[in-house]
């Protein structure tokens, strides 16, 4: 399954339901109706990339928190270089946030 995030003001972004979901629940997309289609207006989009950007953070502070217990183990950090990070795969989320806003139109999703 995909979600398929549209908007007049940008092209589509498509993202696989896990990641979209993920997306979603940190900008307080939780209801499961909500989580299947729904809209992000304008005068949300400043709180969704507020939220995006705090949990970013978050994880870049747990991940260097793992850092130096990994070194000194000499093992490498559980998934360092392997995975993708949340900065990476919510960055084409926050510029469609960010355009749309500028735009203020409205940002729809469906799976």
């Amino acid at each position: 399954m995909i979600y398929k995030f549209k908007s007049k003001a940008s092209g589509d972004l498509i993202m696989l339901e896990e990641h979209g979901r993920a997306i979603l629940r940190i900008i307080g997309k939780t209801d499961p109706q909500t989580l299947r289609q729904g809209i992000i207006e304008p005068a949300q989009m400043p709180m969704a990339l507020a939220a995006l950007a705090r949990a970013v953070r978050e994880e870049e502070a747990a991940q260097q928190e793992k850092a130096p217990a990994a070194r000194e183990t000499g093992q490498p950090a559980t998934g360092a270089g392997l995975s993708v990070s949340l900065r990476q795969r919510s960055m084409p989320f926050m510029r469609m946030l960010e355009r749309c806003h500028a735009a203020q139109k409205e940002i729809v999703w469906g799976i």
